[in-house]
C-alpha cells in the first residue's frame, strides 16, 4: 500500500509539524478557507524539507552506522504511527487553532469563528499540499527526462547528467520567473489594470468649481485622470458644505492631480500638477499638503478631507498617479517608480514653493500612506534634510522596507519597543498606534514635526525577508494590545504568515491592522495644528469624518 502511494514518511511528519506552526496565531484573524491555503503551501514546504533530511541521513549517516534493515512488519508499524500522529496532532492543532481564532477576533472587536467551520482547514489544507507536491514531482520527473536525453544525445556521462539536467531546469525556471515569465506577466497585469483605470464610478461626477483639477478650468482633463484621481477630485466637500457642517465661514479647498495619461512622461506630469496648483492659487493657501499615492492614484479622502475640515478649506492637496497597478503589484514590480515618482512631484513642488518670499507661502507638509510613503520618503536624504524642506510629514502604515523609517527604529532609545518606538527621546519623531502614543513621551516635541502612524497589528509595517531565518525584535519584545500573545516566530512559517496577513491587511475593524481610520485626524492636529485648535473642534471633526466615510462606503 505505502508503495503505491509514495510517501516518504519523514516528509510527512515534518510536514505535519510544519502544518502545526502553520494554524498557530499570526497578526491577524483568518477563515477557514484562506487558512487551509497557507496551511497547505507551509505542510509542502515541510513536506519537502522532511525527504531532504532523509536523503542527507541516508547517504551521510547511515552507510556509516551499518546498521541492518528492520523487518517490514516494524517498518509498517513505524508508518502508521507516523500517519495516525499527524492526522491526530492535526486535528488537535485545528481546535486549538480555531480557539486562537476567537481570541484575536476578540482583541480586533470582530465576530469569531466556530470550532466545526474551521476545522474545514484540514481537507483545504490537505489538497493544496498535494497539489504542491504533484506539482514537484512533475518537476523532478522533467528533471530526469533531461538527465537522459543528455546522456543519449549529448554523451554527457551518466554520473554527471542528473547534476547538468538539474541546472538547466533550474536556469530555465529562474529565467523564467524572472525574466520572460515576470515580464508577460506584470505587463498583462498592467494591460488589465489600466482597463479599470478607464472606469469611473457612478458617485464621481465632474467637478464644475475651478479649484479642482478635471473641472473645465483645468489643465488636467477630467477624463485622463485615471478612475482613482476622478474620485479624489470628485469627492470632498465644497466651501458651502464645510461651512453649513463646521459652522464658520470656509474657503473652496483645492484638490490638484495629475493622472498618468495627463502628460506624455513623469516629468511632465510633476510639471502639470504644479501648474494646476500655480492655476488654483494654491501657493496662497495656509497649507500645502504633497501627497505621494499608492499603486493606482489613490489618495486617502479621510485625511484630506481631515486637513480641509481643520484649515476651513484654507488648504490645497496635490498628488499624482504612477502606475496602473495596486500597491501590492507596484511593490512586486518596480518600487524605484514609486520612489520616483515621490521625489519628482515633490522636487518640483518645493522648488516653486521656496521661490516665493517666506512670509508669502504656505506651511508645506508631506503625506504618504503604505508604500505611498515610501515614495513620499525618497524625497529626502535624512531628518535633516526633511526638517530644512518641510514644515511637518505624516507617513501611515509604512512598509518595513522604508529607507528613513528604518533608520529610526534600528536607532530608537534603549528600552523602547520596535512595535512602539521612541527616537531620540520624541523630540522631532514620533510613532502612534493610537491618539494617545502622540503625546508620549511627555517632553517637548519640536516642529518641523515628523509622525509615523502604525499598528502593532499592521503586516505592512511588519512583513519583511528577515522574517525567515530571523526573529523579529516585535515578536521579542512586549507586544501590542491586538498582536495574540499566543504569536511566536518560527523560521520560514512566520514569514508565510505575515506575507498572507498581508491580502488581508485592510480586512479588520478600524484600529487594527493597515486601517487608521480617524487617527489620521490626530495625527494632523500634532503635525499641522491650526491656530485656532480645541480638542471641541476635534471631535466635531471626528464625527464629520466618520459620516463622511460611511457615505463613501455606501456610494463607492
Amino acid at each position: 500500500m505505502w508503495r503505491v502511494i509514495d510517501l516518504n514518511f519523514v516528509g510527512l511528519a515534518v510536514a505535519g509539524l510544519f502544518f502545526a506552526w502553520s494554524v498557530t496565531p499570526s497578526l491577524l484573524p483568518r477563515d477557514w478557507m484562506f487558512q487551509g491555503l497557507i496551511s497547505g503551501i507551509n505542510a509542502a514546504m515541510g513536506y519537502g524539507f522532511g525527504c531532504v533530511l532523509q536523503w542527507l541521513f541516508r547517504s551521510l549517516v547511515l552507510p556509516k552506522l551499518r546498521i541492518s534493515d528492520p523487518p517490514q512488519w516494524v517498518s509498517n508499524s513505524v508508518r502508521l504511527a507516523v500517519v495516525v500522529t499527524v492526522v491526530a496532532g492535526s486535528a488537535y492543532m485545528l481546535i486549538q487553532a480555531a480557539h486562537w481564532q476567537r481570541e484575536l477576533t476578540a482583541l480586533m472587536g470582530m465576530e469569531g469563528t466556530t470550532t466545526p467551520a474551521y476545522l474545514r482547514t484540514g481537507a483545504m489544507s490537505f489538497a493544496v499540499a498535494a497539489a504542491v507536491v504533484a506539482a514537484f514531482r512533475t518537476v523532478r520527473e522533467m528533471v530526469r527526462w533531461t538527465a537522459k536525453a543528455l546522456n543519449r544525445w549529448v554523451r554527457i556521462p551518466r554520473a554527471l547528467a542528473p547534476t547538468a539536467g538539474f541546472v538547466i531546469m533550474v536556469f530555465l525556471t529562474v529565467t523564467l520567473v524572472n525574466g520572460v515569465l515576470s515580464t508577460a506577466l506584470f505587463a498583462v497585469a498592467n494591460s488589465a489594470f489600466s482597463v479599470r483605470n478607464d472606469l469611473t464610478s457612478p458617485a464621481a461626477v465632474q467637478p464644475d468649481l475651478p479649484e479642482r483639477s478635471g473641472s473645465p478650468a483645468s489643465l488636467a482633463k477630467w477624463e485622463t485622470l485615471g478612475s482613482e484621481g476622478r474620485w479624489f477630485v470628485s469627492q470632498g466637500l465644497d466651501a458651502a458644505q464645510l461651512g453649513l457642517l463646521t459652522g464658520r465661514v470656509a474657503q473652496e479647498p483645492i484638490r490638484a492631480y495629475a493622472g498618468l495619461e495627463s502628460a506624455q512622461n513623469p516629468d511632465a506630469q510633476a510639471e502639470l500638477a504644479v501648474a494646476e496648483l500655480e492655476r488654483t492659487g494654491a501657493f496662497d493657501r495656509a497649507v500645502l499638503v504633497v501627497v505621494t499615492t499608492t499603486g493606482t492614484g489613490w489618495v486617502n479622502t479621510n485625511s484630506a478631507s481631515a486637513i480641509e475640515l481643520m484649515y476651513g478649506g484654507n488648504s490645497a492637496i496635490v498628488a499624482t498617479q504612477y502606475s496602473y497597478l495596486p500597491s501590492v503589484l507596484s511593490f512586486l514590480a518596480d518600487r524605484t517608480k514609486v520612489a520616483d515618482a515621490g521625489k519628482l512631484l515633490f522636487d518640483k513642488v518645493h522648488e516653486h514653493w521656496a521661490a516665493r518670499p517666506e512670509g508669502q507661502r504656505p506651511k508645506l507638509y508631506v503625506y504618504g500612506e503604505s508604500l505611498g510613503s515610501q515614495g513620499s520618503e525618497a524625497a529626502f536624504d535624512g531628518i535633516a534634510d526633511l526638517r530644512t524642506k518641510v514644515d511637518g510629514a505624516l507617513w501611515v502604515g509604512p512598509p518595513n522596507s522604508n529607507r528613513i523609517w528604518g533608520q529610526f527604529v534600528s536607532r530608537r532609545d534603549p528600552g523602547s519597543p520596535e512595535a512602539e518606538p521612541v527616537y531620540a527621546d520624541g523630540l522631532v519623531v514620533r510613532f502612534a498606534g493610537d491618539a494617545g502614543d502622540l503625546s508620549h513621551p511627555a517632553g517637548p516635541w519640536l516642529t518641523p514635526r515628523v509622525a509615523y502612524l502604525q499598528h502593532a497589528s499592521d503586516p505592512i509595517v511588519w512583513w519583511s525577508p528577515d522574517l525567515l531565518f530571523e526573529r523579529p525584535d516585535w515578536l521579542s519584545e512586549d507586544r501590542g494590545s491586538d498582536v495574540s500573545p499566543d504569536m511566536t516566530w518560527r523560521p520560514f512559517v512566520t514569514f508565510w504568515q505575515v506575507a498572507a496577513d498581508l491580502t488581508n491587511a485592510q480586512g479588520v475593524s478600524d484600529g487594527h491592522g493597515h486601517n487608521y481610520g480617524t487617527l489620521v485626524l490626530d495625527a494632523w492636529a500634532a503635525v499641522a495644528t491650526p491656530p485656532d485648535w480645541s480638542a471641541q473642534r476635534m471631535e466635531q471633526i471626528r464625527a464629520i469624518l466618520v459620516m463622511l466615510a460611511d457615505r463613501e462606503q455606501d456610494v463607492k
